[in-house]
């Protein structure tokens, strides 16, 4: 379906987007949060996609902390952008934002969201082979992405290539010593192995195709790769590690193992090229 300029009128001081976009993305959240994933709430879940941008505003302002200044005029890259809440975000916050993603349904979704904005969108590549010349922006922002690419070592050094020299590269992803499974959105057992992983998920009747999909990340290994592509690396501090208890008879259990093992549920770092 071809939407036109004119069909994405002004969302409103409410910020929804137009009738073409929202459509767009209940199709893709559905498909994701029902079909892959299974999850029993997931109507709730496509309706805040719906209007992703307000949580994302929650990340920007934690980039710009990290960062210490504003993202305002710096050249940005939203590496695995999903449906471009984020590069949305950053573009009105002033910085000269572009994203990319391996889905053609959600760089079509960049793609109209781009087209009210007047700015913004997205290419359609994979992080190990970004499709932008060398040191082309001034920051990669890499928000739960890792876990899903062919090749960690390549993706990180993709990423650190396109930074420029002085530039920044921002990664937070799911740490694989966390009990918790943020897109199934379930109690998980610290580094699952994928045949056990599809049993539970087959037993709690869940979809099991998409774990194969996953890669495990841990803190020291993702160090150490950006550290082996000539990054300046700064461990930060997860916001999200202070989770809220996951209903599960073992979450006592599991704050004392996060707390012991000094685990956080998350990985959070900074990259300086």
């Amino acid at each position: 379906m071809s939407v036109g300029r004119s069909q994405l009128a002004a969302t409103g001081s409410a910020g929804v987007w137009p009738e073409p976009v929202r459509s767009r993305l209940t199709q893709y959240y559905t498909r994701y949060y029902r079909d892959a994933l299974g999850i029993p709430g997931w109507r709730d879940l496509v309706a805040a996609r719906l209007g992703e941008e307000s949580y994302e505003a929650g990340h920007l302002a934690r980039l710009e902390a990290v960062l210490g200044r504003p993202v305002a005029g710096l050249r940005l890259l939203n590496v695995g952008c999903g449906t471009g809440g984020f590069t949305v975000m950053a573009q009105r916050a002033g910085a000269r934002a572009v994203g990319v993603d391996a889905e053609p349904a959600a760089v079509e979704i960049c793609r109209l969201k781009a087209l009210h904005e007047g700015a913004g969108g997205a290419a359609l590549g994979a992080v190990e082979a970004l499709p932008f010349r060398d040191e082309a922006f001034d920051l990669v922002y890499c928000f739960s992405t890792l876990e899903h690419v062919g090749s960690v070592p390549e993706a990180v050094r993709e990423m650190m290539r396109v930074a420029r020299t002085g530039g920044a590269v921002y990664v937070h992803g799911p740490n694989a010593l966390a009990c918790y499974e943020g897109h199934y959105k379930l109690f998980w057992l610290p580094r699952m192995p994928k045949l056990l992983a599809r049993w539970y998920l087959r037993a709690r009747q869940r979809p099991t195709g998409f774990v194969d999909t996953l890669q495990s990340l841990l803190r020291g290994r993702l160090e150490s790769l950006f550290r082996a592509a000539g990054a300046r690396v700064t461990r930060l501090e997860a916001a999200e590690a202070r989770l809220p208890e996951t209903g599960s008879p073992l979450w006592p259990l599991v704050r004392a193992y996060y707390r012991l093992a000094s685990v956080s549920p998350h990985i959070e770092l900074l990259a300086r090229k």
